[in-house]
């Protein structure tokens, strides 16, 4: 127990909060149908999830709709019963849904940062974007109304076909694919095993005060909601795309080592973190018991290993 307490106060300290990245205004939203088969034991059933890629006019972000969605019913819930509760005591069990990861990508600057969630803390991990070499063909389809070109690559050992838009200025896509002259709307590999689908694109809705524009077409609104609730909390404004300032800044390393302690002991790690952040604030630590249900068979990430 001393020695998990050890580590986890030694890898917290060699970690610093993540610099203010320049914020950026979303333009456009582009949604996913993502589909994983994680387990090639149970093809029928793979692992869904609605995403969405927020596009603005120098950085993009990739993260769960319906984690985001989620994130908007519990906050209202919650302003709910405390204005109708006459000692603002609020009593509501929320709902997990959707992954925790985002994914924000800094074409200019060739970076891309995840942002991870572990427990109580969310942390930051940043790397050069991945380069993926890319071989456009003279096919074309429509998607959405958008005219896409396609393209095959090999990356994270998958081949991958992509179809991007060129009339967009911003090169991104869903996830970490990206180096293709436009935003990648669809993307699968040879099986089919991992597929980023179309799934429609709609303007950002703009602030009052906001003048930017639009950089790719004008899209078609298929009635979602166009503001995207449940962005990091420190960002007033769901269209700014900006790296959470409240996450911890990391290495994959120190963050592996952190997923490990977890792995191994749930109740141990959890009641060291908050005794480390405990001893920070000056303040005893709390009693903490987590129970953590059965874990999901994933035999075949969506990562995998080169072939030698």
């Amino acid at each position: 127990m001393k020695k998990r307490f050890l580590l986890c106060t030694a890898l917290l300290s060699c970690t610093i909060m993540a610099r203010a990245q320049k914020p950026d205004t979303a333009q456009v939203l582009v949604h996913y149908k993502f589909s994983h088969i994680r387990d090639t034991t149970n093809r029928e059933h793979p692992y869904t999830e609605n995403m969405v890629l927020i596009v603005g006019k120098n950085a993009g972000v990739y993260k769960s709709y319906d984690k985001q969605l989620q994130d908007a019913l519990f906050k209202k819930q919650v302003q709910e019963q405390a204005a109708n509760s006459p000692d603002g005591h609020v009593n509501i069990q929320r709902r997990s849904s959707g992954s925790g990861t985002d994914y924000y990508q800094f074409p200019n600057g060739k970076k891309l940062a995840r942002k991870e969630p572990l427990l109580f803390n969310s942390y930051l991990i940043t790397d050069a974007m991945p380069a993926i070499e890319w071989k456009i063909s003279g096919d074309t389809a429509t998607f959405g109304g958008l005219h896409c070109q396609k393209a095959t690559g090999h990356f994270k050992g998958r081949d991958y076909t992509a179809w991007f838009n060129p009339d967009f200025l911003l090169h991104i896509g869903p996830w970490k694919l990206n180096g293709l002259p436009g935003v990648i709307v669809e993307a699968y590999d040879t099986k089919k095993e991992v597929y980023f689908k179309f799934d429609g694109i709609e303007k950002a809705v703009i602030s009052p005060q906001k003048s930017d524009q639009p950089t790719g077409p004008a899209p078609d609104n298929q009635g979602r909601m166009a503001v995207i609730i449940g962005m990091d909390d420190q960002v007033g404004d769901p269209n700014i795309i900006q790296l959470p300032t409240n996450a911890i800044k990391t290495t994959e390393k120190e963050f592996s080592k952190l997923q490990e302690a977890m792995r191994k002991d749930p109740n141990a790690f959890a009641q060291s973190m908050a005794a480390a952040q405990a001893a920070s604030q000056g303040r005893p630590a709390p009693k903490i018991d987590i129970r953590i249900g059965p874990q999901p068979v994933i035999n075949n990430p969506i990562e995998l290993p080169e072939k030698k």
